[in-house]
C-alpha cells in the first residue's frame, strides 16, 4: 500500500498542502473553521500520519525536550522531572529523560545524544559541570536552561530557588528551639563548593550558627546524598550520646529520612532526644516517622518556567547574570521532627 502524503490530504480536502501544514501544527498561520475540519477528516479517512523525522529535519528542530538529571530514582529529581513533563505537555512537547548518574562522561553522552537529535530545546540538572559539557553546550549553540543549580563552569539561563536562604530558615528555627547547637549533614569531599544546592544548604546553616554566635567547628559531617548511604553514617553520628548532637539539618530529606531511620533502630526519640530537619520537602517527607520539618519549593512553578524560558526566542540573549537567574523563594515547611506540635 502507497504511503498517504500531505499532497493526498490536501487533494481529498480541496486545500493547499501549506494549510495542511497549518492545521496539523496548530499554526503559524490560522485556518478557517470548516476548511480545518476538511482537512482533519481528510487525515482520518486516509489515515495520514505526520513523519515528525522529515518535519525535524525540515524545521531542525523536534516536538521534543531533552532533561538530564543526576539520578530519577531519588524523590526530589523523580518529582522535578515529572513537573518538566507535565509542563511540556501543555506546550505539546514531549519529554526525553536522561540520568547522569553523577558521572561527567555520562553527562556529555547525553548532551551530545539529545542536542544531535535537534531537541526544541535542553533542561540540565549539572552536577559539577565539566569543560567538556560546558564545550559540548557552546558548540552546539543550544537553546539551554540550567535548573535547580548553576555550576560556575557555565553562566547560561538559570533557574533555582533560594537554597541558602531556605537552609537559613530551617537551622535558624531549630536554633530558636533553645538547642544548644545545630549539627549538619552536608554532601561529600566532590560537592562543588560554589554553583550546587548542597553546598549552598551548607553556608545557609553556617550563616545562621554564625549569627546565633554558636561554633560550626566539627558539626559538619560529610555524607552521601541518598537515604542507605545516609542511614549507615547516621548509625554512627548517634551511637554514642555523649557526642551526639541535639539537633541536626539534613541538606535533603533523603539524608534525613535516613538519619531518622536509624534514630528509630537506636531507639532515639525524634524530636525529645533530637530535632531533624531536611530540604526539599519531597511528597514522603509529610508520611515521615515522625512527619519532617523541611524546607520547600515550588517545583511545578519552576519547571513551568524552565519549560518556557527553553522553548521561547531570545533566552539565550546577552544579560546580566541577575537577568538571566530565575530565583524562587524557598519556604519553611512546620511538622513535629523539630519540635514543633
Amino acid at each position: 500500500m502507497a504511503k498517504v502524503t500531505r499532497d493526498d490530504v490536501a487533494r481529498l480536502a480541496g486545500t493547499s498542502t501549506a494549510v495542511v501544514s497549518y492545521v496539523i501544527n496548530n499554526g503559524p498561520r490560522p485556518v478557517a473553521p470548516a476548511t480545518r475540519e476538511r482537512v482533519l477528516a481528510a487525515i482520518k479517512e486516509l489515515g495520514y500520519r505526520p513523519d515528525r523525522v522529515a518535519q525535524a529535519m525540515a524545521s531542525r528542530r523536534t516536538d521534543l525536550i531533552g532533561l538530564i538529571v543526576p539520578d530519577a530514582r531519588q524523590p526530589f529529581f523523580g518529582e522535578m522531572a515529572h513537573a518538566v513533563e507535565q509542563a511540556a505537555s501543555e506546550r505539546g512537547k514531549m519529554v526525553l529523560v536522561g540520568n547522569s548518574d553523577y558521572v561527567a562522561e555520562r553527562e556529555v553522552h547525553y548532551l551530545r545524544a539529545f542536542l544531535g537529535m535537534r531537541v526544541s530545546g535542553l533542561i540540565l540538572v549539572s552536577h559539577a559541570m565539566s569543560d567538556n559539557a560546558a564545550a559540548e553546550i557552546d558548540a552546539w549553540d543550544a537553546r539551554v536552561v540550567l535548573l535547580h543549580e548553576r555550576p560556575e563552569a557555565i553562566d547560561d539561563v538559570a533557574v533555582v530557588t533560594d537554597d541558602i536562604g531556605g537552609a537559613h530558615l530551617a537551622v535558624r528555627h531549630l536554633l530558636e528551639h533553645g538547642y544548644e547547637y545545630v549539627a549538619c549533614i552536608g554532601g561529600t569531599a566532590e560537592t562543588p563548593a560554589v554553583g550546587d544546592p548542597v553546598s549552598d544548604h551548607v553556608q545557609g546553616w553556617r550563616r545562621a550558627m554564625d549569627e546565633a554566635g554558636v561554633s560550626t567547628e566539627g558539626r559538619l559531617y560529610q555524607v552521601l546524598y541518598n537515604r542507605y548511604d545516609a542511614y549507615k553514617a547516621a548509625l554512627e553520628i548517634l551511637a554514642d550520646p555523649a557526642t551526639r548532637p541535639p539537633a541536626i539539618f539534613c541538606s535533603t530529606d533523603d539524608q534525613a529520612i535516613g538519619l531518622l531511620r536509624a534514630a528509630r533502630e537506636l531507639r532515639i526519640d525524634v524530636p525529645g532526644e533530637l530535632a531533624v530537619a531536611g530540604f526539599d520537602d519531597i511528597k514522603e517527607a509529610a508520611l515521615a516517622d515522625p512527619p519532617l520539618t523541611t524546607v520547600a519549593s515550588d517545583r511545578p512553578a519552576m519547571a513551568r518556567a524552565a519549560v518556557d524560558l527553553v522553548l521561547d526566542d531570545g533566552v539565550r540573549v546577552a544579560g546580566s547574570r541577575r537577568e538571566r537567574l530565575k530565583q524562587f523563594p524557598s519556604r519553611l515547611v512546620v511538622r513535629r521532627s523539630c519540635g514543633c506540635e
